[in-house]
């Protein structure tokens, strides 16, 4: 039996759709409103799928007692201001990753999220596909021996604009945040904590990264390199090479894929049962952690998110990237 949960989305924009195609599949999900500083834009929003409420302010959004968790799809720089906002009214709060634009904001909303007693959890989907939990899943049971090495990529070519999301530094801009996020995620979720980062960037003009590459080594000698850009398209693939043979996620291997393995006895293929887009796995996860009365998940936890981030901010600094949040304390 399913309790019915009352959704917000807070900025609706592209990943706004997709989440918003990807809650029709969640039972005990409804979209009861959405939230936007446009108010026509809302209401286009709300009247697609079938949102019964629409406002032109974030706050009136927050502020609706008829809403239960909040979806925030807002640019990077806006995560923390806009979760501490739906926190202060005591929202459950699922926001889009990265969960801010450095590990200082990140400790601001968990501390905010904890003196309000509210839910917060990063939407970083790609942890809760099941394609990804089955190679964890596969690695655990010893299926390619001890695990030793990570490959993993993602790029792909954008036209250079200066005021763009994905290059204007006060929008947190680059490679990195915007998709660099998986690789180093997945890396983190097969290994843990790395012990050395090695990290090189190709900066934009506006002094984001075009490109970087990463070398992750850990405490058993366990070691990833990883790449991203958006310059050139990449075959976007991860392998797990163990000792004993190796795991192939294929093309776009962070969203809903099928998997195989190759050991010494053969290749096996992984077909997986999807529902959805996808999305609908982290929204499904939120609700189960309130059904059972918890403030954030054992799968993604507040820990594994500023983890990620003070990893982000490290590369950054290797690299020589900034932002300018990064001096203005928030």
């Amino acid at each position: 039996m399913y309790r019915t949960y009352r959704w917000g989305i807070l900025a609706p924009g592209k990943i706004a759709h997709k989440f918003a195609e990807g809650l029709q599949f969640v039972p005990g999900a409804k979209l009861q409103a959405i939230g936007s500083r446009d108010e026509v834009k809302a209401k286009m929003f709300a009247d697609q799928y079938h949102a019964p409420v629409s406002y032109g302010s974030y706050e009136a959004l927050a502020a609706d007692p008829e809403v239960d968790i909040i979806y925030i799809a807002t640019p990077h720089t806006f995560h923390m201001e806009n979760t501490l906002l739906c926190l202060k009214y005591g929202k459950a709060v699922l926001c889009e990753k990265p969960l801010a634009i450095n590990s200082y904001q990140v400790e601001t909303m968990i501390q905010a999220a904890r003196e309000n007693d509210s839910f917060l959890m990063e939407a970083l989907w790609s942890r809760f596909l099941p394609n990804i939990n089955r190679a964890k899943e596969l690695v655990e049971s010893g299926k390619i021996g001890a695990i030793k090495h990570l490959e993993a990529d993602f790029g792909f070519k954008a036209e250079y604009d200066r005021h763009s999301r994905l290059f204007d530094p006060a929008l947190g801009g680059g490679a990195l945040l915007d998709i660099g996020i998986y690789p180093l995620f997945f890396a983190l979720y097969l290994f843990g904590e790395p012990s050395e980062v090695e990290s090189d960037a190709k900066l934009a003009a506006t002094g984001v990264d075009e490109s970087c590459r990463v070398k992750l080594t850990f405490g058993g000698g366990e070691t990833a390199n990883l790449y991203f850009t958006v310059t050139e398209f990449t075959p976007v693939e991860a392998r797990i090479e163990g000792d004993q043979g190796e795991i192939n996620l294929p093309n776009r291997w962070y969203q809903p894929v099928n998997l195989a393995s190759t050991t010494e006895h053969g290749s096996e293929d992984y077909v997986m049962d999807f529902i959805g887009n996808g999305y609908n796995y982290q929204a499904a996860e939120v609700m189960k952690c309130l059904m059972e009365g918890r403030r954030e998940s054992t799968k993604w936890s507040h820990h594994d998110s500023l983890q990620l981030m003070r990893l982000m901010d490290k590369i950054r600094q290797q690299c020589g990237i900034e932002y300018p949040a990064d001096h203005t304390g928030r």
